[in-house]
């Protein structure tokens, strides 16, 4: 799949900004590190598919995410099994599948983190320029600031890729600093 049609599919799925803009996020993080780790291009465009459209069916069928799109969508496209596979690791308790390679548990450790620095973002007057890891753990723990977001799965990532959380926030914050 081109990224073209990669991002046809999720204009076609999904109407909201905000969660196109999460998505883009995602993306952009995962392929970011997919280069750190010097993926080849085929495998960076595999994780940054990943990262595009793992919240594909979150609008249209959020009760059934990710297994709408799993099961309904993506076998009608070439996405290759590894970035389904990745798909399916990143929402564990809806799926069953935990992550396991390398390309599941960056995404995993990905998508909340890129949400929850967004939030924090919208609440500078700079966005991401100069955010660091000590502003985005100040907000992390505040309960109430994007409830919505689990702690316990950010902390969960930056494990799984064996990071310490501060470095990969520090790592996220300067990729969005370039492109947000």
């Amino acid at each position: 799949m081109t990224r073209e049609e990669a991002k046809t599919l999720l204009h076609e799925w999904i109407e909201s900004d905000a969660l196109r803009h999460h998505c883009e996020m995602v993306a952009t993080a995962i392929e970011a590190y997919a280069k750190h780790l010097n993926k080849s291009e085929e495998e960076t465009q595999k994780w940054w598919l990943a990262g595009l459209l793992h919240d594909l069916d979150w609008e249209k069928e959020p009760d059934a995410h990710p297994n709408y799109a799993l099961e309904h969508v993506f076998p009608k496209t070439d996405l290759p099994d590894d970035v389904t596979n990745a798909i399916r690791a990143h929402a564990p308790g809806r799926t069953g599948k935990h992550p396991e390679t390398e390309i599941e548990r960056y995404l995993f450790a990905c998508d909340e983190i890129s949400g929850f620095m967004h939030a924090v973002s919208l609440m500078r007057p700079d966005g991401f320029k100069g955010m660091s890891a000590k502003s985005v753990n100040k907000k992390l723990k505040d309960k109430r600031f994007a409830a919505n977001v689990s702690r316990d799965d950010i902390r969960e990532g930056a494990g799984l890729i064996q990071k310490e959380l501060n470095d990969h926030i520090t790592f996220l914050a300067r990729v969005f600093e370039e492109h947000y």
